[in-house]
Order: structure tokens, then sequence, then C-alpha cells
């Protein structure tokens, strides 16, 4: 009979490449940034957000923390290096008001990695101390990033249109929160858990919009056709 341990680690490397589609998924803007030499509207927030993200993780899984996550330092190891890669790109293009503000959040972001070491060593004694305490700050900023696509959700409602909302996003996204969660569950983790299980949630309710809106004539269009029906009707 296969043990836990085995069908949790199978699970664990699915999950794995399923978040590096994830995690790959911004790579088509910044090539479009490399290519116009310019960032235009395109914020970097979500990527500075996502680099604390996954040195928060890397931190939870290695050895001294929570034994036997490997799986979890690997994935956001390799999430640190992409995210690194695309504000670097982000860095090289963006204006100069925007590049020291960047810095700024980077520096802060690293300042505060360093505290949560210090403090997680110093105050935890014990692996389910230290476990306790990035666990929390894990599903605290895990949970931040996968409330984002809410506002995307929202509009998505407002203007019938799923222009902005990819299909394939939101399922790639759906079955990483479904495979981390059912990865957390063979071996129980609470802080793996609660991101996940909301991410799985969240990217279910985006493919059902997805579901009621992809054959629906977005606000937009309605509007632009109206106001052309009352144009001709001006002229005639």
């Amino acid at each position: 009979m296969v043990s836990t341990d085995v069908v949790r680690n199978v699970v664990g490397i699915i999950g794995n490449v399923i978040s590096f589609g994830l995690f790959l998924s911004p790579l088509p803007t910044f090539i479009k940034i490399w290519r116009k030499n310019a960032v235009e509207q395109f914020s970097p927030i979500p990527y500075v957000a996502t680099l604390l993200n996954c040195m928060l993780w890397v931190f939870y899984g290695l050895p001294i923390v929570h034994p036997n996550s490997m799986l979890v330092v690997t994935i956001n190891g390799i999430g640190i290096v992409l995210e690194g890669a695309y504000l670097t790109v982000f860095f090289i293009y963006a204006p100069k008001d925007l590049r020291l503000k960047v810095l700024k959040i980077l520096m802060g972001e690293l300042a505060f990695m360093a505290v949560v070491v210090s403090v997680v060593l110093t105050v935890g004694h014990s692996h389910e101390k230290r476990s306790m305490i990035v666990g929390i700050l894990c599903v605290i900023f895990g949970t931040c990033m996968y409330a984002s696509p809410l506002t995307v959700m929202k509009m998505v409602v407002v203007t019938k249109s799923v222009k902005y909302m990819p299909f394939w996003l939101s399922l790639v996204s759906f079955l990483n929160g479904v495979c981390w969660t059912a990865y957390a569950l063979l071996k129980f983790d609470i802080f793996i858990t609660l991101p996940n299980g909301l991410g799985a949630l969240l990217g279910f309710l985006q493919l059902v919009l997805y579901g009621c809106y992809c054959r629906s004539t977005p606000v937009v269009e309605q509007q632009n056709e109206e106001r052309k029906k009352r144009q001709e009707v001006e002229m005639a």
C-alpha cells in the first residue's frame, strides 16, 4: 500500500509544476516592456508582493523552522529568482522616480525579512513556535496575494466582460490552490491549508464568472452600439 508521505510528495511535485506555470505567467508582460523599452502603466506592486511572499515561504520550509517541507522551499526559491528577474527588467526600463519607489520597497522587504529571521531564531526555541510565527505571517501575506483577483472579478461583473481575466490563468490558479490544499491536508498543515484553500475557492469563483460572462456582450460595447444608433437617428 502506498504511504501517505509518498502520495504527499507526488502531490507536492505536481504543485511545484503548476506553481512554476503561475510564476511564468507575467513573462509576456515583461517581454512587452523589453520590446517597448518602457514600463508604461504596469505596476510593480504585484511582483514585489509575490517576492516577499516567496521569501516568507522559503523561510517557513527550511528544516530549522518546519522540517520535511523541501517542496515548499524549491518552488518558492524558483519564485524568488523569477520575481527578481522581472523586477530587474522593470527597474531597467522604469523612470527614475518609479525606480526609487521600487528600491525603497525592496529595501523595506529585506529589512522586514531580517527582523523576522532574527525574532524567530531568538524567540522560537522549538520547531512548533518557529512554524507558528512564520506560518501566521505566510497566511497573512499569502491570503493578500490570493485576494488580489477580487478587483478583477468585480470588473468582470460590472463590465460583463472577461477581457482582463484570462481563462487559463484562472484555471491554473484554481488547480494550484487545490493541489497545495491537498498537499497540506495529507499531513495537516493549517498554515498551507488556509491561504491555498482560499486560493482554490477564488479560482473556482473566477471560473464560474468566466462561464457566466464569456459569451455576453460587454457593457462598453453595448454603450457604443447604443451611441451609434442614436447618432444614426439624429443624422436621419
